[in-house]
């Protein structure tokens, strides 16, 4: 296992832990007489401006289009490095992980797409399921799976990353806005300087941040989630070159901002959009269509898309069982995948962002639902297989 492996998981297991407590507190300032100034603060404008150019949003969109970028940056420059020199860098050691992650983002979207396929405003949402929240899903599984194999960490991990490309390939193709082709024009002209920065081999760190700042502010303002900004300054962030300290550039920015990313931005991220309100909530909010979907997808699709494609591709001869690991422990790993958290809230923000708090609310209440029921079960799942081996 790879230092850096090793950093990552110690860091998403400890910043599970505090995405849980920074959703409760959020729950809890929504749920008291404190939810005005919660409310409040989220809804602070903050504009920042160079002469004529400005970007003026309030505070929750600044954690949802600024601080998540950073994340998904983050992630760019994990994939980039397995798959160019990490453990998903051949056919064989992506085989099991890709084909379940694809089955794990189709069959969840299939059961919220059945749930409300019958309203046109509600099935945009069919996407919100399909995510997997790594850094809550490694901190379960470190609690309850310390003694299992290091190949079952690989694989929920392999998972997790395929699930982040699926996200970015479906924020970009459906959650995107009216483009502006004079801000896409800058941002594609950003990643040509950037592209030119790796060929040429130039050293300096603060070169690539400027110029990706830059794609960014550009992307914001072109219709296309300023997400995936961060996703796509990272693929040119050069792998082998060192900078001016002599550490490599793309190791070294990954392992600078993964703290920042586990214990910082995505507790921010879950405060901010974690705060459902139960006041007055019925029933039927609580079992409608939108909740069900997501709680259904969630729990029940994500681990029979994963497990059943698990079980297909092994079967078949395509891939081998994780070394080590036992089909029950497999099953408890895909029931974890079920955890969507950060990724299927932050989906629901887009899907439903011009819609009202309502849907928003049911967004929360079934992420929330379904995420805790992965999460419970999955762990039990696994402690229970952890014992049996013994």
């Amino acid at each position: 296992m790879t230092k850096a492996f090793r950093q990552m998981v110690q860091h998403d297991a400890a910043g599970g832990i505090l995405l849980v407590i920074a959703a409760c507190f959020a729950l809890l300032l929504a749920n008291t007489p404190l939810n005005g100034f919660y409310q409040g603060v989220l809804n602070l404008p903050v504009v920042v401006q160079f002469g004529s150019f400005e970007i003026a949003k309030p505070l929750l969109l600044w954690i949802n289009d600024g601080l998540m970028a950073l994340f998904f940056f983050m992630v760019g420059l994990e994939i980039k490095r397995e798959i160019l020199d990490g453990h998903l860098n051949s056919v064989e050691k992506i085989t099991l992980p890709g084909i379940s992650a694809i089955a794990g983002i189709a069959v969840p979207a299939l059961i919220y797409w059945w749930f409300n396929r019958d309203n046109p405003v509600a099935v945009t949402g069919w996407a919100i399921p399909s995510a997997t929240d790594i850094a809550f899903a490694l901190g379960i599984f470190s609690l309850f799976g310390r003694t299992l194999p290091i190949t079952l960490k690989l694989f929920l991990l392999s998972v997790a990353i395929f699930d982040d490309i699926g996200a970015i390939v479906i924020i970009a193709l459906f959650y995107s806005a009216e483009l502006s082709t004079t801000s896409l024009s800058i941002a594609l002209g950003g990643l040509v300087v950037l592209f030119a920065l790796n060929r040429y081999q130039i050293r300096h760190q603060a070169a690539y941040i400027l110029v990706g700042i830059v794609v960014w502010a550009a992307v914001l303002k072109s219709g296309v989630h300023a997400t995936l900004a961060g996703f796509a300054v990272a693929w040119f962030i050069p792998l082998k070159v060192k900078n001016e300290d002599g550490h490599p550039m793309l190791a070294n920015l990954e392992h600078k901002l993964h703290p920042w990313v586990a214990f910082a931005i995505l507790p921010i991220f879950a405060f901010a959009n974690a705060g459902v309100t139960f006041v007055g909530t019925t029933t039927e909010d609580m079992f409608n269509p939108v909740v069900l979907g997501i709680v259904a997808g969630l729990f029940i699709g994500k681990q029979i898309g994963i497990f059943g494609a698990c079980w297909l591709t092994i079967k078949m001869g395509f891939a081998k069982l994780p070394q080590g690991a036992t089909w029950l422990q497999l099953y408890g790993v895909s029931m974890l995948c079920g955890i969507g958290f950060t990724m299927s809230l932050f989906i629901g923000t887009l899907a439903f962002e011009h819609q009202g708090s309502e849907y928003l609310n049911s967004v929360k209440f079934g992420v929330l639902a379904g995420s805790v029921l992965s999460a419970v079960i999955g762990g039990w799942l696994i402690a229970r297989s952890t014992s049996r081996k013994k």
